[in-house]
């Protein structure tokens, strides 16, 4: 199923913002979420800026039980500067997609035992990762347009 089909048919959906503000384009799943909770305004999706460590979010996420979680994050992938890709979460290696500790396909792994949900991760490919740097306007542009393409699949406001 198409990722745009997977949203708009689930009724209950997680976004979860994945990254780090302060290390350049690290901060492109923060950046979606944040942007996104301004637009929607639907009770059936819950928006979730996780920073680093999406695993401190489970209990909220298995307590909102929704049927789709998706994971917005910065995803070494060898793509071109701020190309996006959708992929299975669960298909992933640790660091050669995530730019973070934990491999999601372990969280999802976890969070499949406790619930009946599908599972998507929409990256996009960064360049800057120094410690204060800010997000590339790529990146920021990104973001932005993933963050209303979201909303209006999802519902929102």
């Amino acid at each position: 199923m198409e990722p745009l089909e997977l949203l708009r048919k689930a009724k209950r959906v997680v976004v979860c913002g994945i990254g780090n503000e302060v290390r350049g384009d690290d901060a492109f799943g923060v950046l979606v979420a944040e942007r996104l909770k301004k637009l929607m305004n639907n009770p059936n999706v819950l928006v979730l800026n996780c920073g680093e460590m999406p695993e401190s979010h489970t209990g909220k996420i298995v307590s909102f039980s929704p049927d789709l979680v998706v994971f917005v994050d910065a995803v070494d992938f060898g793509g071109s500067h701020g190309e996006m890709i959708v992929a299975d979460p669960e298909k992933t290696t640790g660091s050669a997609v995530s730019t973070h500790g934990l491999p999601l396909k372990l969280l999802v792994e976890y969070l499949k035992t406790r619930l009946n949900a599908e599972f998507l991760l929409i990256g996009c490919q960064p360049a800057f990762l120094g410690l204060f740097q800010e997000p590339s306007e790529v990146i920021v542009e990104r973001a932005e347009s993933l963050a209303r393409t979201l909303a209006e699949a999802l519902g929102g406001g």
